[in-house]
């Protein structure tokens, strides 16, 4: 009973403190409502990355008919992919036919779009609309009759479409389905993975708890003070901490409600924040009840251990407290230890390979020692380096004076940017080791195009009028155009026999020789393309293109097996040249011939292929061409040629950590602020001295700067050496190499913007500060 009258009597001091305590005690609910509000945020992305992929699945087609071949029927519907770019930004959708009266519709459509019509997303919509849409108007020029909804749809910023046709077929590339709701796709994650994910767990909410007991310490001085007083009346020892401790708990406890206030009230605006064009739905935020319960208890139970464990470091007697006065030097082995610790759990852990399962727990207590241990080494490492600084301008030693009789404050202000930024170095150099295994070269050239586009339904004379559009679209300089198809040697075969097959590409000159070391052409040119290095290949192409001989043009792979037989006569003069890579990688070997020898409006299954280059200097280049294709078939293919192509997942890894890395930089510049905003109210008499003394406000202001300087500036050396220390065990762990030293440097520069911003915003209570009249008293 002692004890609950002890912590009932903290907390009556914490309301009963007047302005003074009410503002100590808002300042601490400030800063445990914003780590709970992230932790809350934190628990939700489970349920949200669930309802995301369900919602994905459910408007799927439906797993049971993907690989089975649907008959037509009164409900089935022909759809072809039709997702398109516009400015960066992805635009999903389909073009779909229905087949019946009674069509299947998408999760979020309630009814199916007619010829000419369009259910768009929200966001599509208001695009379409908005001036800035103007050039995917003319892309999608389709009457929007319907909303998508939530249903329908991964993210409320999502752009998502589908359109309705009346001329899509089979045979134009329209793929028939029966119903939506596919099953779970994708593979598990690789070990690899899922030691990013781990680390980039720990490295998003270690300096949330670093935060959070941070700010259950605000006011330090005057609970001091107050303390000391208890003393006075006769207050035991132990019954004063347990005091300071029930007044803490009052704290954390506003805080709690705090934060669950900022959540809910953030929760109902988050559809409407876009961060790197991504976003989520409130009802997708919705933390799992076990972690709400935790944190809940969490966070009332480390306010009091942290304040019980800081009270023990901290002599309250009658006549004042010792850590006014000069206290015991911190001792420094047992804050060695508990990195060390670390990184030896993860040592023993041992390496991680492909094919054992990951222990998830002690890579994440490994790495949650580490960067707590460096945010207890930072105290001793502040007070270390303060104590041996002397002279230099007046503000810089108002500050270090400060420093040397009180670092402790500041430096708990700098432990959540220690962390943050030890962890980050740590994952950057993870990434950055790992990089090379989720990234292949893909042989394109971008430098001789960008763009590359296929339609299936544009053939025979559409096919060469397609090369002549895109060619005179704005910003294109060049396009290595080709009408394809596939030609056999004359004959009949038996159903075991393979025949002779090739292929026959048309272009103008300029085009072919992009495609094969052709050297001289003229127009009516003709040239049998052999592989490069491969003579069995070669010897297939020579068993179909025989010179002087005969060969089918209208054999397009089995399209049309019973179409008329239309022959043409290879020249007999046709030189033999060997391919060369076009843009793409790819190497086209068979038959080329020029416009002059071959008139692409005679071929009846001819296809279209088209790599454009465009002048980059040309705004919006890119567009013009996607709205040129989309004007030849609403259903061409666009693909942007890459040099690079990135794994999804680990691109998906990625995405993730610059979410929680933009709200954990956040959380730190709060804490930051902050603190010092505490600091400075703790130091008001104080400043009304100096300024009565004549000290002149700039003087003050620069102290400020440097106050919040040197422990940051401590702490990210600090930050560095751990986190390169984390990072390389981490690669160690990996089997892999580290690839770069350096990647602190845009860490250092991030500590050096959050000390200027803060110590801007901290300006005004400063100046509101440094009055006489702060040196009233009653």
């Amino acid at each position: 009973m002692s004890w609950l009258r002890d912590f009932g009597l903290g907390v009556r001091f914490a309301v009963g403190g007047g302005r003074e305590g009410w503002t100590r005690t808002a300042l601490t609910a400030v800063g445990v409502g914003l780590g709970v509000a992230l932790l809350l945020v934190a628990s939700s992305v489970p349920h949200l990355l669930d309802q995301r992929s369900l919602r994905d699945q459910a408007r799927e087609e439906a797993s049971a008919s993907r690989d089975a071949d649907i008959p037509e029927s009164d409900s089935t519907v022909l759809r072809i992919d039709a997702a398109t770019e516009y400015r960066g930004l992805t635009v999903e959708g389909f073009l779909m036919r229905a087949e019946g009266s009674h069509p299947v519709v998408p999760p979020g459509v309630t009814d199916f779009p007619g010829p000419g019509e369009m259910a768009a997303s929200p966001a599509l919509a208001e695009l379409l609309d908005s001036p800035d849409g103007a050039l995917l108007k003319e892309r999608l020029p389709y009457e929007i009759t319907t909303t998508i909804a939530d249903a329908g749809l991964r993210s409320p910023g999502e752009l998502y479409f589908y359109a309705g046709s009346d001329s899509l077929t089979p045979a134009t590339g329209g793929h028939r389905l029966a119903g939506y709701g596919g099953g779970p796709s994708g593979a598990p994650l690789s070990p690899v993975l899922v030691v990013l994910v781990i680390l980039i767990c720990v490295v998003l909410l270690a300096p949330v708890a670093v935060f959070i007991a941070t700010a259950v310490r605000f006011g330090g001085e005057r609970r001091d003070r107050r303390l000391a007083a208890l003393r006075l009346v006769g207050t035991d020892i132990r019954a004063t901490r347990r005091i300071a401790a029930g007044e803490a708990l009052f704290g954390s406890l506003l805080g709690l409600l705090a934060g669950f206030a900022f959540f809910l009230v953030g929760r109902r605006f988050v559809g409407h924040v876009e961060v790197w064009n991504h976003s989520a739905f409130p009802s997708d935020l919705t933390p799992t009840a076990w972690l709400v319960a935790l944190v809940a208890l969490a966070v009332p139970l480390s306010a009091v251990l942290v304040t019980l464990a800081a009270m023990r470091s901290v002599a309250v007697e009658p006549l004042g407290v010792v850590r006014s006065a000069r206290g015991g030097r911190r001792r420094l082995w047992w804050r060695l230890l508990i990195p060390v610790a670390g990184l030896a759990v993860l040592g023993l852990t041992g390496r991680v390979d492909e094919f054992t399962p990951v222990n998830p727990y002690p890579i994440a207590a490994g790495a949650v020692l580490v960067l707590f241990g460096l945010a207890l080494l930072l105290p001793w490492l502040v007070e270390a380096v303060v104590n041996r600084l002397r002279g230099g301008p007046l503000p810089w030693q108002l500050a270090v004076r400060r420093l040397q009789l009180n670092s402790g404050a500041a430096s708990r202000a700098a432990g959540g940017i220690t962390v943050a930024v030890a962890g980050a170095v740590a994952l950057q150099m993870l990434f950055a080791a790992v990089g090379d295994e989720f990234e292949r070269m893909t042989g394109q050239d971008p430098s001789r195009a960008q763009f590359h586009t296929y339609s299936e339904r544009v053939d025979g004379d559409a096919a060469a009028r397609t090369i002549e559009a895109f060619r005179s679209t704005e910003g294109v300089e060049a396009v290595i155009g080709t009408v394809e198809t596939y030609v056999t040697k004359p004959g009949k075969y038996s159903e075991d026999e393979v025949t002779p097959t090739t292929t026959l590409s048309i272009g103008d000159c300029a085009t072919l020789k992009e495609l094969a070391e052709i050297g001289a052409c003229e127009e009516g040119d003709v040239f049998v393309v052999h592989p490069r290095g491969d003579r069995k290949m070669s010897a297939w192409v020579d068993e179909t293109a025989r010179k002087g001989e005969e060969i089918e043009l209208n054999s397009s792979a089995g399209y049309t097996p019973d179409a008329e037989s239309v022959r043409w006569t290879l020249p007999a003069d046709a030189r033999t040249v060997t391919a060369a890579p076009d843009p793409l990688g790819d190497e086209h070997w068979g038959i080329m011939a020029t416009v002059g020898a071959v008139d692409p409006r005679t071929l009846p299954n001819a296809q279209t292929m088209a790599q454009i280059r465009v002048d980059e200097d040309v705004e919006d280049a890119a567009e013009y061409v996607r709205n040129t294709a989309a004007g030849i078939d609403p259903g061409m293919r666009v693909a942007t040629l890459h040099s690079v192509e990135r794994d999804r997942q680990y691109a998906s890894v990625q995405t993730g950590l610059r979410f929680g890395a933009a709200a954990t930089l956040l959380l730190i510049a709060a804490s930051m602020l902050v603190s010092q905003l505490e600091q400075l109210r703790e130091r008001k008499r104080l400043l009304s001295v100096l300024v009565a003394f004549g000290t002149r406000r700039v003087t003050l202001g620069w102290s400020v700067l440097w106050q919040t300087a040197v422990p940051v500036a401590v702490g990210l050396l600090v930050a560095i050496t751990g986190g390169l220390g984390l990072g390389a065990v981490m690669t160690w762990m990996l089997a892999k190499t580290v690839t770069r030293w350096w990647l602190f440097l845009p860490m250092a520069g991030a500590g050096a913007a959050l000390v200027a911003a803060v110590t801007l915003l901290s300006l005004p209570l400063l100046w509101r500060l440094m009055r006489p009249d702060g040196l009233r008293t009653e």
